[in-house]
């Protein structure tokens, strides 16, 4: 595909394109380019946008660091990715700015060694897999010398759109203590070509748990025979379907979004046709940094027995809970 045309309104939109070479060679499919191609409604910017629609500032300590949750913390370990996705609710800031600087690594490192309570370190960007395998290995290495961190999670897309990059060195290296997983971001199951798919099996015969989050994006993945493709097959990759995050309140980026009630009925659609092993939890992140929320479809309601459940056929059932009156009046034993 020739996409000169792209590079032109990739400029007006101020937001750069850049494509890796395994996903320029899958442009002709309309799942993938929807996600990586300049669109002219990118200059259309709703009122509702924001710069930083996670709110990652509002809990930044130190540079290149969220404190969001009590346990655990994001570390963005570069700003620069193999793809620039034109949804991405970072969008405003990634770039070729490179990995975190050294004094500003040390410090957010400090920060997490000086704070028993957090558990977890999510490395993420940017893509933190692109920064040089050296890097990687060194900084898993430095997070895995903090006592008290349980777990180090890698958010990335590089096993789909740069699967080369998933080395038998890399892989063996996620092997330590504490325990390292994997989250992959995949939207359409057409991103997912043969490289793709080994460089998963690298990661899965390493050791390496891997779970998977993905977008709803109106005119790529808004509708439920898609969404069941990709969750399937990453199961067949022994991949489980984690997260499918409602879109941000992206500048820029309001054309991709789906109402809260469609993504809840492409929910209960797939609840009927899927396992429950390859069903994400349907979330938002509240803008402004209030956190993530499950956006699950309402099964539960009042009814004459207390409550009625819908079943994954639509059908209401009435169920009651436990009388506590009738089990006090019986002693135990």
């Amino acid at each position: 595909m020739n996409i000169a045309h792209h590079q032109d309104l990739a400029e007006t939109t101020g937001f750069p394109l850049r494509v890796s070479a395994a996903m320029a060679a899958r442009l002709d499919m309309p799942g993938v380019a929807a996600q990586f191609l300049p669109d002219g409604r990118e200059l259309v910017v709703s009122d509702l946008a924001l710069v930083d629609p996670i709110g990652d500032e509002v809990h930044s300590p130190v540079k290149g660091l969220t404190h969001r949750y009590p346990d655990r913390v994001i570390l963005r370990a570069t700003l620069t990715c193999a793809v620039h996705c034109r949804f991405c609710f970072r969008r405003e800031v990634v770039g070729d700015a490179g990995p975190l600087a050294e004094a500003d690594l040390a410090a957010a490192l400090d920060y997490v060694a000086a704070r028993p309570a957090i558990r977890e370190v999510i490395l993420t960007g940017g893509d933190p897999l692109m920064l040089s395998e050296r890097r990687i290995i060194g900084l898993l290495e430095r997070i895995a010398a903090i006592p008290h961190v349980d777990l180090i999670r890698l958010h990335s897309r590089i096993p789909v759109v740069s699967p080369e990059r998933i080395t038998p060195a890399l892989v063996k290296a996620m092997d330590l203590r504490p325990a390292v997983w994997m989250v992959l971001h995949v939207n359409h199951a057409d991103e997912i070509g043969v490289e793709a798919e080994g460089a998963l099996a690298r990661l899965v015969k390493g050791g390496v748990p891997v779970l998977s989050q993905s977008v709803l994006l109106r005119g790529a993945n808004d509708a439920p025979e898609i969404l069941e493709a990709l969750f399937r097959k990453l199961l067949m990759l022994r991949v489980k379907p984690y997260y499918l995050h409602h879109a941000d309140l992206v500048r820029g980026g309001e054309h991709f979004r789906t109402t809260i009630a469609e993504g809840q009925a492409i929910m209960a659609a797939l609840r009927g046709k899927i396992s429950g092993t390859a069903l994400p939890q349907y979330v938002i992140d509240l803008p402004g940094g209030h956190g993530k929320v499950p956006l699950g479809p309402d099964y539960l309601a009042a009814g004459p027995k207390g409550h009625r459940i819908r079943d994954p056929q639509g059908v209401w059932h009435d169920y009651a809970d436990p009388d506590r009156g009738l089990l006090r009046a019986v002693k135990s034993g």
